[in-house]
């Protein structure tokens, strides 16, 4: 871990670097703003890669590893505390941390994170905003929690008047497998606990909507094929796919039809990222959305990923960098006009 000297010693070399623009960190008297990690080797190497470090400290951002072996209490100062980690230990400690230091941004709250880990719970908030406005509907598939027990699914599909095929995804979102059953029968060959989700036909192509703040930033996947009625009646069995979204080849540049391709409307994202944002209490996370099939106007929300995969996001490292910054300049402000 490099100690705060070194840090102070790199602002004083690279100061001439650091944004001259209305509202810098230099004019609002701030040396720069220290971000205090704590995140899985994986997340590391695919999201702290040198061009956002480098630019990060080109605005007086500086990164700063958290030993997990020591108090938190004892590292620091930071202005801002970015994790992703599991396990209860872990979020005590972050808990403890946001009580005893309320000067510190905690990117994000445990507990807000901990709902959108079960697939129960983080797409109910999506249902509870019934979203419709001028640009489109926004749902979620209907869906069925199975706790335990494959023999019973048949049974618990039928009484929810679930129509096949059925996406099964595990209950917690920590594995990005899914599986697509086909039959009733091969229902009981799936794992819980888990969550159903009724197939919604989509042009194969899938929206991942990247939230930064208030920044938005929208990709193409390609994604499940369509399941036509006549396939359908001559499938059966559970076919699994691992990780589809992430590992598809992106859909940006493929010749698409139109009418598949268009990227949900620009103002409609806004405003249901600004819910969202509200509902959830995260900075962090994006929305796997797709169109069903036939239609312009209406979308579904089948998944929320907290602290996704930045690193596969156009542009990201600005996008972040300027995020960081802008969450730092906000509460320093607020710091000092409270200040006698």
């Amino acid at each position: 871990m490099r100690l705060m000297h070194e840090i102070e010693e790199e602002e004083e070399e690279e100061e001439i670097e650091i944004e001259s623009s209305s509202g810098s960190i230099v004019e609002l008297g701030m040396k720069g703003v220290v971000v205090g990690y704590a995140l899985t080797s994986k997340k590391i190497k695919s999201f702290l890669q040198p061009k956002l470090e480098g630019l990060a400290r080109n605005k007086g951002i500086y990164f700063v590893a958290i030993d997990q072996t020591r108090p938190l209490t004892d590292q620091g100062p930071f202005d801002i505390v970015l994790h992703k980690l599991s396990g209860k230990e872990w979020q005590q400690i972050l808990e403890d941390y946001r009580l005893t230091h309320p000067e510190v941004t905690v990117l994000d709250p445990p507990g807000a994170i901990q709902h959108v880990y079960n697939r129960q719970s983080m797409l109910q908030d999506v249902a509870d905003l019934d979203f419709s406005d001028a640009y489109g509907t926004v749902g979620v598939p209907r869906q069925l929690v199975i706790e335990k027990d494959p023999s019973s699914i048949s049974d618990a599909v039928r009484k929810a008047g679930l129509s096949l095929p059925l996406v099964a995804k595990p209950l917690v979102a920590k594995s990005h497998e899914l599986s697509l059953a086909y039959d009733e029968y091969s229902l009981q060959k799936l794992e819980p606990p888990l969550v159903l989700q009724e197939f919604v036909n989509h042009g194969g192509v899938l929206f991942k909507v990247y939230i930064v703040g208030d920044a938005i930033k929208v990709v193409r996947r390609f994604s499940l094929p369509d399941v036509s009625k006549r396939e359908l009646s001559r499938s059966a069995g559970v076919f699994r796919f691992p990780r589809v979204s992430s590992a598809a080849q992106s859909a940006d540049d493929a010749d698409l039809d139109p009418c598949i391709a268009e990227l949900p409307p620009r103002a409609l994202l806004e405003r249901l990222a600004r819910e969202l944002r509200r509902r959830l209490g995260l900075h962090l996370f994006n929305l796997d959305m797709i169109r069903e099939h036939g239609t312009r106007d209406r979308f579904y929300v089948i998944d929320i990923n907290y602290f996704p995969g930045y690193g596969k996001m156009p542009e990201y490292e600005h996008i972040f960098t300027d995020f960081l910054l802008n969450l730092a300049k906000s509460k320093y402000k607020k710091l000092s006009a409270s200040l006698p």
